[in-house]
């Protein structure tokens, strides 16, 4: 370009060819380190939501254990090796992490165009073509718990054992020219420093996925193993929960994971050879016997393989005489509350239809079904009335008493989370403001339509809606990292009930992590 005799103005327009060409350049660099940047977030969010389920596996699996120690105890107890592995190392990483971002201006921490310098982790981790000790210690935190999950989940989990060595490999790396360098120069030397930390970030992502393929593999192995024939237990379904002396035994006899396509080769009930079974089901059909509790034992025969298994019948049901007074109640709670419609089960045993009559009380369809809407009923307290004919014409009635309470006090949420909650400052600037009635027996839908926002230091914000508007979103860049801003007076209707006044909504307070 600048070969050969030019004449001023076109060594003019070629300087400027230059300078342009530089410019492009230098754009580019930074739509890169931004890239980066955006990248890093969307990883952040997606670790948490990680984090959350890996929280719900163990607690599932806790719960397990809880109820079948002899197959679930084993497997928590790997289970929890692994987690504990994983935490120790997303910790360290995060430990890195954060002293990177100690060299940024608390003012440039989403500004990604400026962290582009290499110098951090090129000092740590380098010195000359060796390691320092931090960069060994690094590759050797890596090795450890690569080794440490394999050697944990075995034999029995090949597949997930390959990809975590494939993961996690810090094997030497060959570069274009072919010449084969160590795994962290490859990785970490030269680069700006907002790769690196999305580099990083990937890495405790992996921790995070393998730690929920390993709790997600155990259960599902178990489940398998669940399956087998041997696991299944008989049940005895009655026809009804009690019968009348004189009447016959109805019900059916199922297994514990019901099959309609089993069939059996000899079913024994009481001593007596039961021939009548369809689908699946024994049908049972014989005298209930005397008032009282009686017994049905007996078992079930089929084939399995060249062998043939036996699971045995053990249940027992009982025989109560004719019924004086009605069974009432309701199918969540011992009270009712108005600004909902509650759900109600009336029947009195042995009577196949009853008339039920009440404040507030409709037919909600189906045998003893009812609804209950007290959000217009004067006073505390509200009378239910039941009657019914007993098969010889006799009629019985009752009635019961339930308390009216209105419903408690909701909660303020962000993000679904209540409380004091911990968040970087650009998430909650795109965070849902919510409200939950916590631990209350129905699931109800709250719209939340306003709320008061205040930082320390500045004026308090009133926001229409449920998300930050421009001023709360303008004030949250004015707090400080660690300060603790608050959502409060947040107003709220119940959907499809907009007329329902709720009590005061409490405030939810988060603290900023950046």
């Amino acid at each position: 370009m600048a070969g050969g005799k030019l004449s001023p103005r076109q060594k003019m327009i070629n300087l400027m060819y230059l300078v342009f060409i530089a410019m492009l350049a230098l754009n580019m660099s930074k739509e890169v380190l931004s890239a980066f940047g955006l990248m890093n977030e969307r990883l952040t969010e997606a670790n948490l939501s990680t984090e959350q389920r890996n929280a719900a596996y163990m607690a599932g699996l806790a719960e397990k254990a809880t109820e079948q120690p002899e197959k679930y105890v084993p497997l928590k107890a790997k289970a929890e090796e692994v987690n504990a592995l994983s935490n120790e190392f997303d910790q360290y990483l995060g430990t890195i992490k954060a002293e990177l971002m100690g060299t940024v201006k608390d003012d440039d921490f989403d500004n990604y165009e400026v962290m582009d310098k290499a110098d951090f982790l090129n000092q740590k981790f380098f010195s000359g073509d060796n390691l320092t000790p931090a960069g060994r210690e690094f590759v050797d935190n890596i090795n450890k718990y690569r080794e440490g999950v394999i050697a944990i989940v075995g034999e029995g989990f090949a597949t997930i054992a390959a990809d975590v060595n494939k993961k996690f490999s810090t094997d030497q790396e060959t570069r274009r020219d072919g010449v084969k360098v160590e795994w962290l120069k490859y990785h970490y030397e030269g680069f700006p420093m907002i790769a690196s930390v999305t580099k990083l970030t990937q890495m405790q992502a992996d921790v995070k996925a393998t730690n929920s393929q390993v709790l997600s593999a155990m259960l599902k192995g178990q489940l398998q193993s669940d399956v087998s024939m041997t696991n299944y237990q008989a049940i005895v379904v009655p026809e009804k929960t009690a019968f009348f002396s004189g009447e016959n035994f109805k019900g059916r006899v199922v297994l514990g994971r019901f099959d309609n396509t089993m069939s059996f080769d000899k079913v024994l009930v009481n001593g007596n050879e039961i021939k009548t079974f369809t689908g699946g089901q024994v049908m049972l059909d014989f005298p209930a016997g005397n008032v009282g509790e009686q017994n049905i034992t007996g078992e079930l025969q089929f084939k399995e393989g060249d062998s043939v298994v036996s699971i045995p019948i053990l249940s027992s049901y009982a025989v109560i005489p004719k019924p004086n007074a009605a069974v009432i109640s309701a199918d969540k709670m011992n009270v009712v509350y108005r600004g909902v419609v509650n759900p109600m089960t009336i029947s009195i045993p042995g009577v196949g239809s009853v008339t039920a009559n009440g404040p507030g009380l409709t037919a909600a369809g189906g045998a003893g079904k009812y609804n209950m809407n007290v959000t217009n009923v004067q006073g505390r307290e509200v009378k239910i009335s039941v009657s019914g004919a007993l098969p010889g014409g006799e009629t019985v009635s009752d009635s019961k008493t339930f308390r009216i309470k209105d419903i408690p006090r909701p909660t303020g949420t962000v993000r679904g989370e209540d409380g004091l909650v911990k968040m970087q400052r650009d998430v909650l600037g795109i965070s849902t403001i919510g409200a939950a009635l916590i631990d209350f027996d129905f699931d109800l839908n709250l719209n939340v339509t306003g709320f008061k926002f205040n930082v320390p230091g500045q004026p308090t914000t009133i926001v229409t809606g449920s998300k930050l508007n421009d001023a709360a979103k303008n004030n949250l860049r004015r707090a400080k990292r660690g300060e603790t801003v608050q959502i409060f007076d947040i107003t709220a209707n119940i959907a499809g009930n907009t007329g329902y006044m709720l009590p005061k909504i409490a405030p939810v307070f988060v603290e900023l992590t950046n």
